[in-house]
């Protein structure tokens, strides 16, 4: 079996951690029971499990484990955030506050309001992707009922300032949620300090398992009004009906507890290897950019553009040699956004079309040994392809 390539794509998903994954075995096996089944042992130990891994998950973010809702993942957590704050409210009109860099679990079902009578304020960010709060400011209404802002982009990393939003939403009475799938595991998240309403997180953002998330909410007075997307059990407090996934959340528990010990001294190992890769592509390359605020960010976040390079063009190019030893797996976008064909909004914002275009994402993780140097210093051709590869823009075609 050919050696698999050097992985630099962490915000699309991360592996197991084996610990996670030890946890997890036996709820598949001899402690499969049905968290919901009530008289027997088999239910009752699912059940106190789900329960520990609640508390585990809570304590990550600074919540109170009654505030923590069970879901499939930060999609289903943010749609239930958004349409079941808005659904729940019979008053109309109603307006929502967003950014148009937001996930398009977020921007998805702001269209799908629009489109069911509601208002909806899209926001740009500054040319470094962080949001204007007075920008925010200005865009609030006297019907505004929720606020979504995610608290780090999952393409350039920036953090954006929850908690200066959630001062002008909380006396207003606004409820903010944020999406803070790419934040939680991180770097340090804690719900009061935020100031939020509700959050969207999910297991395998963290080494944790792919298929579950959670919703928090806020159960402080008054208790947030929530319209559930599905009905069939009343299960999670009636805001969210089916079996619970028990190894999922499990594996969620376990991962929190980790990322708990080690989020720090895992942050600073990852942000050194960050700042070695920026280095040696600006050196070994030239007309390298970084995307994004450099201070306000994720420390293992490193989003570049090429001059006039276009980074699916690099990626195509090396997709024929993933089998070399050295070979580097990184992304042009995030899947939800190529899906369309969408470029990164601060980008767009920022006027910079052509450094959209020649981007590439970096987000470097637990991996045995230091990618990030050997991404640089491996494979055959990643430092001189960029002066190979040809971008095409509108009737022009520019080499280097």
């Amino acid at each position: 079996m050919p050696e698999l390539p050097i992985y630099l794509d962490y915000h699309a998903t991360t592996p197991v951690d084996p610990r996670v994954a030890d946890a997890m075995v036996p709820y598949f096996t001899e402690r499969f029971g049905n968290a919901s089944s009530r008289h027997h042992a088999f239910g009752w130990a699912a059940r106190d499990a789900v329960s520990a891994a609640r508390r585990q998950i809570a304590e990550l973010i600074g919540a109170d484990s009654r505030e923590i809702c069970f879901t499939s993942g930060a999609t289903e957590s943010d749609n239930l955030a958004v349409r079941g704050i808005v659904n729940a409210e019979s008053r109309r009109p109603l307006h929502v506050v967003t950014m148009t860099t937001e996930h398009h679990a977020v921007l998805d079902p702001c269209r799908r309001l629009e489109r069911e009578g509601v208002e909806v304020t899209y926001v740009a960010p500054r040319p470094d992707g962080l949001c204007d709060v007075a920008d925010i400011e200005r865009a609030l209404l006297p019907h505004t009922r929720l606020v979504s802002i995610m608290a780090a982009n999952n393409e350039v990393g920036v953090l954006q300032p929850i908690a200066r939003i959630a001062e002008l939403t909380r006396p207003r009475g606004i409820v903010l949620h944020t999406d803070a799938a790419q934040a939680v595991g991180k770097v340090p998240v804690d719900v009061g300090e935020l100031g939020v309403d509700l959050l969207s997180a999910t297991a395998h953002k963290l080494y944790g398992p792919k298929g579950i998330g959670v919703l928090y909410v806020r159960r402080r007075r008054p208790r947030l009004a929530i319209e559930p997307l599905l009905d069939g059990g009343g299960h999670e407090q009636g805001l969210r009906s089916g079996t619970l996934n028990v190894p999922g959340i499990v594996g969620f528990g376990a991962a929190a507890v980790i990322c708990r010990t080690e989020m720090q001294r895992e942050a600073e190992r990852v942000g050194e290897l960050r700042d070695r890769l920026l280095a040696g592509l600006t050196e070994g390359v030239g007309g390298v950019t970084v995307n994004g605020s450099t201070t306000a960010r994720l420390p293992h976040n490193l989003n570049v553009s090429f001059d006039w390079l276009e980074g699916e063009s690099l990626l195509v190019g090396r997709r024929v040699h993933l089998s070399e030893p050295r070979a580097v797996a990184r992304a042009a976008s995030h899947w939800c956004a190529r899906r369309t064909r969408a470029g990164i909004a601060p980008l767009r914002a920022g006027a910079v079309d052509d450094r959209e275009r020649g981007r590439l994402r970096h987000r470097e993780g637990d991996q045995p040994g230091e990618p990030a140097p050997a991404a640089v210093a491996g494979g055959p051709g990643f430092l001189t392809a960029p002066r190979a590869i040809g971008y095409t823009g509108g009737t022009s075609t520019r080499t280097r």
